[in-house]
């Protein structure tokens, strides 16, 4: 069995760009993946969630229901997914925007202020390379330095300036 993740927050904040590079990075090392976006009705401040599947075996469905990992970028979504994590699964929390503890006893869970490290940064935008980053090196469901090249070869051609703050703020997740 692969890993079964759900990625969620409010629109604006990168969830899909953070899917989707995690889906890319997969692919890289040769994995099976699967990525699915969920939008709802606003698409900035309203809710958005994606679902990355990564495995080594072919994948039967997008659709998860008890997910191995639960990144929560915001309230809302720590309060809809915690309660589907599978027992002994990883929650990440960003705590710079979540005010309340995890309720879960049986789970991992991983406190990131990943917001606050962006504005540390000098962008708000990156909190979402700061979650990936300590996702990646926690759970080690790709390798970094895929992750650095899949950000790479992703970004297009008119945010490629981005790269060095993306990259920092990667590294700085992943240092926690």
């Amino acid at each position: 069995m692969g890993q079964e993740i759900i990625i969620a927050g409010f629109g604006g904040q990168g969830i899909m760009a953070m899917g989707s590079l995690l889906a890319y990075a997969s692919m890289l090392e040769k994995k099976k993946v699967s990525w699915l976006p969920s939008y709802g009705p606003e698409m900035r401040g309203g809710t958005a969630n994606c679902t990355v599947v990564i495995s080594e075996e072919e994948i039967g469905s997008p659709v998860v229901a008890e997910p191995t990992a639960v990144i929560a970028m915001n309230r809302p979504s720590l309060d809809k997914f915690e309660p589907l994590l599978r027992p002994g699964g990883f929650l990440f929390i960003n705590t710079s925007l979540i005010d309340r503890e995890a309720k879960r006893q049986d789970v991992k869970v991983v406190q990131v202020p990943a917001t606050t490290i962006a504005g540390e940064l000098g962008n708000l935008k990156v909190a979402n390379m700061v979650m990936l980053g300590a996702f990646v090196k926690v759970t080690g469901v790709v390798r970094f330095d895929t992750l650095l090249l899949a950000l790479q070869k992703a970004l297009p051609e008119r945010h490629r300036h981005l790269i060095p703050l993306n990259e920092q703020a990667l590294k700085r997740g992943a240092s926690l």
